[in-house]
């Protein structure tokens, strides 16, 4: 028999008490429905006074009296004893319990109270709805409120505001809730935890700020960075958020901030990691000094006629995507805020790394069906796989994924301490899949290169031209993979790695390969370049034989002055 249906006859069945219908029906013929318990402490059906809180049981709910022990002694003993999701689903229920009494209880006659008991100091306030801004003070914490839009679309009698301030919840509910830390050493409470509430159960959502003023509890360090976040309460559990919150403005004293519901709200202080001197300067001046030489790589690349192909030409687009990798990441890295902008320049990031890792894998692609079908770069039907296939898939593939990324995870972009990937949500990996994906068909194409040049063309002339350039060109492509690929798994073991002494090992073999790539690229394709080396001999020459033919007419002629222009040059790279 069903305990938790009541018949009064065989044809007229109802829920108990305390339970209700799956189906929504009230009466029902037969014991073939189902009943399911009521939680009257969220539901809003519970009666239970101020110093109490609400407990829900099977067909049931009870209050428990807290009048002889300070709530928060109360909270301890759950922190002590209970599971993390168990304590933020109990403070969930407390705070919306309070919320509801002090409402209740304060209608009649509003103003400022305090209760030792609770630990709670509050104040409220009529809240007429024909005036715009309403500002409540409770334990040098403010609130500026918009009552038109706060009570828009309520057509209840009582329009009554509240601003409680929890003493010693912030205790309990600590920074460990706040689930985004990556990137900070430590996150802190630094201010009570305050709630602004109308009496509604569910989260009030404006379309007008409210602002908040909460005063710190400890001192601002110097590596501190605040942030608003509001309690995200459910009955699985709780935690802290900073969606629809923001940050306007702190000083040593107090943080102001602006948020687009009601809620519970905080301030948390996210100590950034201490600054490492050398790894900055190694970072700045490698950055530095890989643009430069991305540069003369590109404009050697574009200009110099007679080293033009295929080849190149994804050469070109490689130092590209690099040169302004590195140009956003030395001028944006570090600029969190505002957020949006912050998105944006992880967003660019993302877009050219990932491009790069492309241009680098139509590389390997170009190389291996020019070994393949015994054809040098040169002789390549270059017009073909340039236009009609290298630049949608080098820029098209990396848009498609970070499209598809953002559109999914749109707020895992920047996070508090730099702009890039957030690790916590697995937005990482729509970087680091590819990435390896990229690095594994690539030393596939290389072996297979390897092997081609050690079967296919072994019975030729060891000193054929031909032979000796694809077999150069197999090494630099091998070695490029490694130097632009490896920096990136040690990056991803930096942060998992145990210890600090392999981080930090990890960190500087990341730093110093990562900002070097660009030196990288212009030493093994242009120094080391024979045909290179010759046409930038070419045009020292002419620069030089230019420079002194104009010294020596303008010597010999006070009257008339003619300069001698150097021939027409074939490489126009670097002026």
């Amino acid at each position: 028999m069903n305990e938790r249906i009541f018949c009064s006859n065989s044809t007229h069945c109802a829920c108990k008490d305390g339970f209700q219908s799956v189906s929504g029906r009230r009466y029902f013929p037969d014991l073939s429905e189902t009943c399911e318990d009521i939680d009257e402490c969220n539901a809003g059906l519970a009666k239970c006074k101020l110093q109490s809180y609400c407990v829900n049981d099977i067909g049931r709910y009870y209050c428990v009296c807290v009048s002889n022990i300070p709530v928060i002694n109360w909270l301890i003993t759950l922190k002590n004893n209970g599971s993390k999701e168990y304590i933020a689903k109990k403070a969930t229920q407390l705070l919306q319990s309070l919320e509801s009494s002090i409402l209740n209880e304060s209608f009649v006659s509003p103003g400022k109270r305090e209760d030792p008991v609770l630990d709670i100091v509050y104040e409220t306030k009529k809240c007429d709805k024909t005036s715009e801004k309403t500002v409540l003070e409770a334990g040098n914490n403010t609130m500026d409120l918009n009552c038109t839009d706060a009570f828009k679309g309520n057509t209840g009698d009582k329009s009554a505001v509240a601003l409680i301030t929890y003493r010693s919840l912030g205790d309990i509910l600590n920074g460990s809730f706040f689930s985004n830390t990556r990137g900070a050493v430590e996150v802190k409470m630094n201010s009570h935890v305050v709630s602004g509430t109308i009496g509604m159960k569910e989260k009030v959502y404006l379309s007008n700020p409210v602002f908040l003023t909460f005063k710190h509890t400890q001192p601002v360090g110097v590596r501190a960075k605040h942030l608003c976040v509001h309690w995200e309460g459910s009955e699985e559990g709780g935690s802290w958020s900073t969606e629809g919150c923001t940050h306007v403005a702190s000083n040593d004293s107090y943080t102001k901030c602006k948020c687009f519901h009601l809620s519970s709200f905080a301030v948390l202080m996210a100590l950034a990691p201490k600054a490492d001197g050398a790894l900055a300067a190694i970072t700045y001046v490698g950055l530095s000094l890989s643009l430069l030489c991305l540069l003369l790589a590109a404009l050697t690349f574009l200009l110099c006629r007679p080293i033009q192909n295929t080849g190149t030409s994804l050469h070109l687009q490689l130092s590209i995507c690099l040169f302004l990798a590195d140009l956003v990441f030395l001028t944006g890295f570090k600029q969190t805020e505002p957020k949006v902008l912050c998105a944006i320049i992880a967003g660019v990031l993302h877009y050219l790394y990932l491009a790069a890792f492309t241009w680098m894998f139509l590389e390997g692609l170009h190389l291996f069906l020019t070994v393949r079908n015994l054809r040098v770069a040169n002789y390549t039907s270059t017009g073909k796989f340039k236009k009609r296939f290298m630049y949608p898939l080098g820029y098209g593939i990396p848009a498609l994924i970070v499209a598809v990324s953002a559109s999914v995870g749109h707020k895992n972009y920047g996070t508090h301490s730099h702009c890039w990937l957030k690790r916590d949500e697995g937005l990482l990996w729509s970087f680091m899949g590819p990435v390896a994906i990229i690095i594994l068909i690539n030393l596939i194409f290389y072996f297979q290169i390897l092997w081609i040049l050690r079967n296919k063309l072994s019975s030729l002339n060891k000193e054929v031209s031909t032979i000796q350039d694809t077999r150069v060109m197999t090494f630099k492509a091998i070695a490029q993979l490694f130097i632009l690929g490896c920096p990136w798994g040690l990056g991803y073991f930096m942060v998992d790695a145990v210890g600090e002494t392999v981080r930090s090992i990890i960190a500087y073999l990341f730093t110093i390969i990562n900002v070097l790539q660009g030196v990288f690229l212009f030493v093994v394709y242009c120094l080391l370049n024979r045909q290179v080396r010759m046409e930038y001999k070419k045009w020292f020459r002419r620069m030089q034989k230019g420079a002194e033919t104009e010294t020596t007419e303008v010597s010999h002629s006070t009257t008339h002055t003619k300069v001698v222009r150097p021939a027409s040059l074939q490489c126009r790279v670097l002026v």
